[in-house]
């Protein structure tokens, strides 16, 4: 049995952990995918070079508001997927020959499952190989969901895996969904000329969003799509190409092409823990303590496979604390989920961290709440914005911010002053008179947010 010193399931965030002190020890890699995993290969990346094309179109067709006469021809879908790729492809390959280059990395093109606490079985097509370590660490990520009523029909359909590298936009697309995955995948294909229907079990879409940005979401979100909300599929049937979805209420839809975007699961239940004594939840995330630790002796694990924030930049961070935890196993780091940014990237942009206002009702926490629209800063004039705005909730009684979401253009970029406030515990009147906020930039947004929620506050 060959023994190494580290192991890693998953070439992901997993890649991430093997770095430069790692060079004096024997280290494995198995990967039965793709090296980058699902972020570089199949998520994160692909769909946000894709979503970028998709808002220069949409910018395109709304020209004429700014006086600009301007049209869209159409998204060159096949010379745009095929730039993505290439570039996506390349780098993946690049992951990979670094592996199989390396004088101490040894790399298993195949899937693995416990043995025991300390051994794996890795099958690499006909051939299988049983390996020993002294650590292991479990980054298998996750996979989505799909439903029985679709998997039972044996008609073909698409997830986030797969619909990003299809050869044509579908006629009419049919969404399974309402939640980040779906929101941003029905944005890149509307805008490359599919008309979309979307199906979610909620009243809303993106439910987990404060639920100021939910509606205002969902309000913008009719406009463009077919929404049937409140309901679920029942049955899906028809011919390839020409899908029928019957839904609890009775209609039926009819669609080319089916997307499954209802969620994820972890591939914990791929890897045999039972016979390494590993523990999950009843949603199948592997048990870790604050240190990325199972309760085996050596076993890490990071990533979706585990995280309760199932985000790359959450994985990079844990990968970080794995690294570290590897090789100073007397000086243990810990995993900080405090403060957790999120963004979406549909039309438009949303970004948020923090807790909701459903959450702090949940609570009953002693809060106060302000919105700052875009259209109330000059530079939201410039844009003539009339839908984006920034939301901020802060205790009552000490102006710390507890919560920050936005929507509208730069989102993901806006979010970030509000991010550092709160991981910093910087209460929102210092950070609204402290530092110069440029004027007219779009960030002022944020600044008059942050005045309206402290005026509501014990602190000024």
């Amino acid at each position: 049995m060959r023994h190494h010193d580290v192991v890693v399931i998953g070439a992901g965030s997993g890649n991430m952990v093997v770095g430069d002190s790692f060079a004096g020890l024997d280290v494995g890699i198995v990967e039965e995918r793709r090296f980058g995993g699902t972020c570089l290969n199949f998520g994160c990346i692909p769909s946000k070079m894709l979503a970028y094309a998709a808002e220069v179109a949409e910018t395109v067709r709304e020209a004429g508001r700014y006086d600009v006469e301007a049209e869209v021809l159409g998204l060159r879908w096949t010379g745009l997927r095929d730039r993505v790729f290439e570039r996506i492809d390349a780098d993946e390959a690049k992951g990979r020959a670094g592996r199989d280059e390396s004088d101490f990395v040894t790399v298993y093109p195949g899937h693995a499952r416990f043995l025991g606490p300390t051994k794996l079985q890795i099958e690499m097509g006909e051939e299988s190989v049983a390996v020993a370590a002294d650590q292991i660490v479990i980054a298998a990520g996750g996979r989505p969901v799909v439903p029985p009523p679709v998997t039972e029909s044996g008609l073909p359909y698409e997830t986030s895996d797969t619909i990003m590298r299809i050869d044509k936009p579908p006629r009419r697309l049919a969404v399974l969904g309402g939640g980040y995955i779906a929101a941003e995948l029905a944005h890149v294909f509307a805008a490359a000329g599919s008309e979309i229907v979307i199906v979610e079990q909620a009243e809303r879409l993106l439910g987990p969003q404060d639920e100021s940005v939910g509606e205002a979401y969902t309000e913008l979100a009719r406009h463009r799509f077919e929404l049937r909300l409140g309901r679920e599929l029942t049955k899906l049937e028809g011919d390839p190409g020409a899908l029928r979805l019957v839904l609890d209420d009775g209609t039926t839809l009819t669609a080319d092409s089916l997307l499954v975007a209802v969620g994820r699961t972890p591939n914990s239940d791929t890897l045999d823990l039972g016979k390494a004594g590993i523990s999950t939840y009843d949603d199948g995330r592997i048990i870790v303590d604050e240190c990325q630790r199972t309760e085996v002796d050596g076993v890490f694990a990071l990533g979706d496979v585990c995280t309760p924030y199932p985000l790359k930049h959450v994985a990079n961070r844990e990968a970080e604390v794995v690294a570290h935890n590897l090789r100073h196993p007397r000086q243990l780091r810990a995993t900080d989920y405090d403060v957790v940014p999120a963004a979406v990237f549909t039309y438009p942009q949303i970004a948020s961290v923090g807790a909701t206002e459903q959450d702090c009702r949940a609570a009953a926490r002693n809060y106060v709440a302000a919105s700052t629209r875009f259209a109330d800063v000059a530079y939201g004039w410039a844009m003539d914005d009339t839908t984006g705005f920034c939301k901020l909730l802060a205790d009552r009684d000490t102006g710390r911010l507890l919560g920050a979401h936005i929507m509208g253009p730069q989102a993901s970029t806006l979010i970030q002053p509000l991010v550092m406030a709160m991981t910093l515990d910087i209460d929102a009147q210092t950070l609204a008179e402290r530092p110069y906020w440029i004027h007219p930039a779009l960030t002022e947004v944020i600044s008059q947010a942050l005045r309206k929620v402290a005026l509501g506050t014990d602190r000024v």
